[in-house]
């Protein structure tokens, strides 16, 4: 009978040390890193919608502030502008657009300015003429320069951002904010005067 006992017993010390092993490596193994968000295929970002629709930024979503009455004048502002002059300037505007910035960054501009006889893109892949960002009380400077970075990068020609709560624009398409009291496009050499805006945002708070 011992004889026969013998394997069993041997297979019980051979599975108590395993256990103990694992035990053991149980408690030396290295704690997981800190949760995370998770990443975002860009294929699936794509595909999707959202309200208000939002950035792509390094796999990541990124929420914009939109919403409050100022931000939609603003943006018919420039869509009606810029249909009243299309055929003459051969520009036209639309509002918040997806543009692939980069190859795993996508924006949504307020508003973008392509040429009228540009490819159809259902997500714009080239530089428009212009871009227009429309500031929010609620923005942070050093995260929205992050926005204008990508759009220098991009090759933007023009660059500008209008701030409703302060009647204030600018021309960002190089590293400084200059302060303009209209927007300039050289090609096509065209000014966009700001008056009528400025008028439109005080009625709204009369």
């Amino acid at each position: 009978m011992a004889s026969k006992a013998q394997p069993f017993g041997k297979l019980r010390s051979e599975l108590k040390l395993l256990l103990q092993r694992r035990h053991i490596v149980s408690y030396t193994q290295p704690r997981s890193p800190r949760w995370q968000p998770p990443k975002f295929p860009l294929i699936s970002i794509l595909m999707s919608s959202y309200r208000p629709d939002r950035d792509y930024v390094a796999g990541e979503l990124e929420e914009r502030n939109v919403g409050e009455k100022d931000h939609s004048a603003v943006q018919a502002f420039f869509v009606k502008w810029f249909a009243i002059h299309e055929e003459e300037c051969k520009l036209e505007a639309y509002p918040e657009i997806r543009i692939k910035v980069s190859p795993q960054q996508v924006r949504v501009a307020d508003i973008a300015v392509p040429r009228v006889d540009e490819p159809y893109e259902a997500v714009l892949t080239r530089p428009p003429v212009v871009v227009i960002e429309i500031l929010s009380p609620e923005d942070r400077m050093n995260r929205y320069e992050r926005r204008l970075q990508d759009y220098r990068h991009f090759g933007f020609p023009h660059i500008w951002v209008i701030d409703p709560q302060h009647r204030g624009a600018f021309d960002c398409s190089t590293e400084a904010w200059h302060p303009a009291d209209a927007f300039v496009i050289a090609n096509p050499g065209l000014t966009v005067p700001l008056d009528s805006l400025w008028k439109k945002l005080e009625s709204l708070h009369s």
